[in-house]
Parts: structure tokens; sequence; C-alpha cells
């Protein structure tokens, strides 16, 4: 159970990191928010299902589950809200790049 753990710990805390990178690296508004929300989602879910095998009991089920549905429900909002104000401003295409140290 401890190397599951492990393995679920450290390919969730890399699809978190690559989520990160993502919302700087990539350059319109459409394209962060998948990278703010796919992975991340899976990143936060696969660390849950960590610290679950880590202690596995329904005592720490219960708000492990609450938290990962929170999680779920809220980023897909989140993103339909983006997502929404993008297109209401017509800015999907925009090039809203932060402005790099070399310029």
């Amino acid at each position: 159970m401890n190397v599951a753990a492990a393995v679920c710990l450290l390919v969730g805390s890399t699809l978190a990191l690559s989520a990160g990178v993502g919302l700087m690296r990539f350059r319109t508004t459409l394209d962060r928010m998948h990278a703010g929300t796919k992975p991340q989602v899976l990143g936060v879910l696969l660390v849950l299902l960590a610290m679950w095998l880590h202690r596995p009991s329904w005592s720490y089920a219960g708000p492990l589950l609450l938290v990962g549905i929170s999680q779920v429900i809220t980023v897909s909002v989140a993103a339909y809200m983006v997502a929404r104000a993008a297109y209401t401003r017509q800015s999907c295409e925009d090039d809203t790049e932060l402005p790099s140290s070399e310029d």
C-alpha cells in the first residue's frame, strides 16, 4: 500500500506541477484554462488517493472524498466562468502572455 501511495503522490504532484508550468507557458486564455483544470484536478485527486492509501480507513475517506468532490465541482465552474468571460470579451485568441524578462 505504501508503494501505491508513493506512486500516486509522485504522479499527482507531477501533474499539478505541469499544470502550473502550462499556466505560465501557454499564450491564449483557452489554452491556459485547460492547463489549469485538466491535469490539476487529476493531480489533486491522485494526491488525495495517496493520502487515503497511506491510512486506509473510513474516518479518512469521508473528508478526502468531500475535498475531491469539491475540487471537481469548483474547478469546472471556474473554467466555465473563465471561458464565458473570454468569449464575452472576444479575447479567446488574444496573446495575453506575461512579459518576459528578455524584453
